[in-house]
């Protein structure tokens, strides 16, 4: 951007507030709203303790795959089409639709008596959560301030993490309805399922009352309603300076794209159905014909990919398994170790929510990356080297009567060292827990909601968020067999591409801390919005809508007065 554009910047960047929990404080309401929305990421409650029930599709390692992984192929179809849904309906009544799926898809399961009504409930969940995942953070960074945007997005992996937490531990405590064995209730797995429908509900009902994002509001030429959202927002009067310098910068985004889709598409103008849905298709194909948007979808799309393959949802789903594979035994034992990583993945999110801000998101995601790998490979040591004797050596005491002392206390010795190292491998997929929680689970969702413009930003996302929900159902398809098969190599794998995810963030991600929505084209080098044709356009727009006199410290403007129709 040009001329009285960038004043404007300079201006609105200098009446911004702090940022971090300071940030948090001074725009409390909005955080409030976020924190709400953010229910969407509640869905995380999800059990597995029907085996009895439904053993012909848990005890196979195919079909166990799918049971877990059908639920992330619901979410990649839902996250595909609520980009449309976004821009059609709004945000905000996208969440209420993805919360009706959401609801039908858990009665379904909570109903369920056959393993063909677990699999086609969770693929409707799935729907739900996937249009969530993409919504709720898109809602989030739409409404907040750039000084807060990221914390602000990042309290959806907050309530994701702590879905996690809950699911964890209501799963250990109505493991013991009916008892542990055979005569084992089928209320322990049917309660936590439908009390996935209480967020839910909550969030459905309550974002009602939530404000339309202003940016899709001004999408929809109703900039009064945007102004006072704004204004309400931010807790400071409409002709406030902060509130119509951000205005304006939104509405001269608007006007740009809306002149540019003029001058490129002048036939799919007139506002008709079928105008507006080739529209749409050429917004698509504009992410893999532009070169700046194109980068924007590799950025987004790999993102997510490595966030995936950093293996993070191999250890939560089959979390019970792979510390039984550690050497942990006993039910009990098992799920107290896997409840400590929902604890600790929760509590290092926290951090992320107040200083991802200050950090910036590029430093955060390489320390969590090399952490993570880290992790794996030591995981992956301590596994090959004892995973053939965890469980091997014998019971000294019941095998006292059997052999001499010193064999005794050599056996002794012998499971303490397994036992020992069975729990430095716990102690490190802890950690693991820990780096994710405060790096790639919040800064992916964060960058890939912001680095879209703004007249595909619900496209783009849910390209994006599409490379998440197909990368996770892959995992979660793969993953019992590479368990089966690979062993430790699992996480030497896993390892290995938590590494590449560092590399490719530090060498190929731009840094997007503090940066408005509409500041994102330069930053990824948008040659097409900052040729000198569009730089004139821009300039021009900036004058005629009122951005400029604001830069230059003029009179300032009224939003009625804004001239905004395109002109080509």
């Amino acid at each position: 951007m040009a001329g009285g554009v960038d004043f404007a910047l300079d201006r609105r960047r200098a009446l911004a507030g702090k940022s971090g929990w300071a940030g948090l404080v001074h725009n409390r309401r909005v955080f409030l709203i976020a924190v709400f929305a953010s229910l969407g990421g509640l869905y995380a409650c999800i059990m597995k303790s029907f085996d009895n029930r439904m053993a012909s599709a848990v005890n196979n390692s195919g079909t166990k795959g799918w049971l877990v992984a059908i639920l992330e192929l619901g979410a990649w179809f839902g996250v595909l089409c609520t980009g449309y849904l976004a821009d059609k309906l709004s945000r905000k009544y996208t969440i209420v639709l993805a919360v009706i799926v959401f609801c039908i898809g858990v009665v379904v399961q909570t109903a369920a008596y056959h393993p063909s009504s677990i699999y086609g409930g969770r693929f409707i969940t799935g729907m739900g959560v996937g249009s969530l995942s993409m919504a709720v953070p898109l809602y989030n960074a739409e409404l907040a301030p750039p000084e807060v945007r990221g914390s602000l997005v990042a309290l959806q992996q907050l309530a994701i993490t702590f879905g996690i937490l809950v699911s964890f531990w209501i799963d250990y405590g109505t493991n013991y309805i009916g008892g542990t064995g055979d005569s084992q209730s089928e209320a322990a797995w049917r309660i936590p399922l439908a009390l996935q429908l209480v967020p839910a509900l909550v969030l459905g009902a309550g974002i009602l009352f939530m404000p339309f994002s202003p940016r899709w509001l001004v999408n929809q030429q109703r900039d009064d309603e945007a102004l006072q959202v704004l204004s309400r927002a931010r807790g400071l009067p409409t002709d406030s300076d902060l509130v119509q310098i951000e205005f304006l910068e939104i509405k001269a985004q608007y006007v740009f794209e809306k002149e540019t889709s003029a001058l490129k598409f002048p036939q799919y103008q007139d506002g008709t159905s079928r105008s507006n849905f080739l529209l749409g298709v050429h917004d698509y194909l504009s992410l893999l014909r532009s070169p700046t948007l194109l980068r924007r979808v590799l950025v987004g799309s790999l993102t997510m990919f490595f966030q995936q393959w950093t293996g993070v949802n191999a250890i939560l789903y089959y979390a019970p398994s792979i510390f039984t594979d550690l050497g942990l035994t006993g039910n009990t034992t098992n799920l107290l170790a896997t409840g400590v990583v929902g604890i600790v993945m929760f509590l290092a999110t926290i951090p992320a929510v107040l200083y991802v801000d200050k950090v910036g998101r590029k430093p955060v995601l390489v320390s969590g990356a090399l952490i993570m790998a880290a992790c794996h490979l030591i995981v992956a040591v301590l596994t090959g080297l004892y995973h053939n004797s965890w469980g091997s050596a014998p019971d000294p005491i019941s095998q006292s009567h059997k052999y001499g002392h010193e064999m005794l206390v050599m056996w002794a010795e012998t499971d303490v060292r397994l036992k020992g190292a069975g729990w430095a491998a716990c102690v490190f997929v802890w950690i693991f827990s820990i780096a994710f929680g405060y790096s790639w689970g919040p800064c992916a969702w964060i960058l890939v909601a912001e680095i879209w413009p703004l007249s595909i930003r619900g496209k783009g996302l849910s390209i994006a968020a599409s490379s998440n929900w197909m990368n996770n159902f892959i995992v979660g398809q793969v993953t019992p067999s590479m368990m089966t098969h690979l062993g430790f190599g699992t996480f030497v794998f896993f390892g290995a591409f938590s590494l590449m995810g560092g590399i490719f963030v530090l060498l190929f991600v731009p840094e997007t801390k503090g940066l408005t929505l509409e500041e994102m084209d330069a930053v990824f080098g948008d040659s097409e919005g900052l040729g000198v044709a569009d730089q004139e356009r821009q300039t021009e727009i900036a004058n005629r809508i009122g951005l400029t006199a604001y830069a230059q410290g003029g009179e300032k403007g009224n939003p009625e007065q804004y001239d905004d129709e395109p002109k080509a």
